[in-house]
């Protein structure tokens, strides 16, 4: 029997899971996730094991409505939640915009956030967002203090994930709070101690087969070993990558999945048009 891990979250605003992929390298188990897109949900199930009642795919307003539903998993006194992480939509955070952020009607999705944290009261909270969240972060400390009252910690950090191995130059706002009587501090202070040196583009392509340009015009279906294929499995070299830390978001014409096998992951690519390739 294998032994239970000991962390549990919850994923909103899940996506395809990349999210979902660190934490668990981390030790973490999903217990619960929540996305609306159908197709970015059957992603993320095909690469997790969770059952009915694991899951709800929809809106967070509609899932707020029925918790009750679901208490067996995310009110289990038995296995209480460590942690819920999500990035929810903000379109409305704006500096000129004198309004509240969580009276803004564009901001529901945040408002609902906080609505469930309230409800469920996990030990750890992770919010991920924009980066100019960090200039109205004292009226959104206010807003987590109404949801939650004064039983948690939090701090922020604008963290650019090319010091953390992934290739892209973004830099993004990171909450994380917990009732745990953790210092902020102490977890961010973890955290950076994980900084390294940037995260290259040809890093993560590294294996990739070299395809030639196709040398006969409007030809658009041909298929070789030189050009490539609309199909094709395709195992990346365990020595140079670690497959544990990859995760393709896929959107447009690109879809695939990851399956462990033999200790190689194989990506299944169903088509070669990639119009977005997301490393997290």
């Amino acid at each position: 029997m294998s032994r239970q891990k000991k962390y549990t979250f919850i994923d909103l605003f899940a996506g395809c899971g990349g999210l979902s992929l660190g934490l668990e390298q981390a030790g973490f188990e999903v217990v619960f996730m929540n996305e609306i897109v159908e197709t970015f949900a059957s992603t993320y199930l095909a690469n997790h094991s969770l059952k009915q009642g694991q899951y709800f795919i929809g809106d967070i307003n509609e899932l707020n409505t029925c918790l009750e539903k679901y208490r067996d998993t995310l009110k289990n006194p038995d296995r209480p939640i460590t942690l819920v992480c999500g990035g929810p939509p903000c379109q409305g955070f704006s500096m000129a915009n004198r309004q509240r952020i969580i009276d803004d009607p564009r901001n529901q999705l945040y408002k609902a956030y906080l609505q469930f944290l309230s409800e469920i009261r996990p030990q750890f909270f992770i919010m991920e967002n924009v980066k100019g969240m960090a200039n109205k972060f004292d009226e959104i400390i206010a807003n987590f203090k109404e949801y939650l009252g004064d039983e948690y910690l939090y701090d922020y950090r604008l963290l650019k994930v090319q010091d953390f191995g992934i290739p892209q130059n973004r830099e993004r706002f990171i909450m994380i709070g917990n009732r745990m009587g953790v210092a902020p501090n102490d977890i961010f202070a973890e955290i950076e101690r994980y900084k390294r040196d940037p995260f290259l583009l040809r890093d993560v392509l590294f294996g990739l087969p070299h395809l030639e340009a196709r040398k006969a015009k409007n030809q658009g279906e041909y298929e070789s070993e030189e050009c490539g294929f609309t199909e094709r499995d395709f195992s990346y070299p365990m020595q140079k990558i670690d497959p544990y830390r990859i995760t393709l978001l896929l959107s447009g014409y690109f879809s695939a999945y990851t399956q462990h096998e033999h200790e190689q992951y194989t990506f299944n690519i169903k088509k070669t048009s990639f119009r977005h390739l997301i490393i997290c």
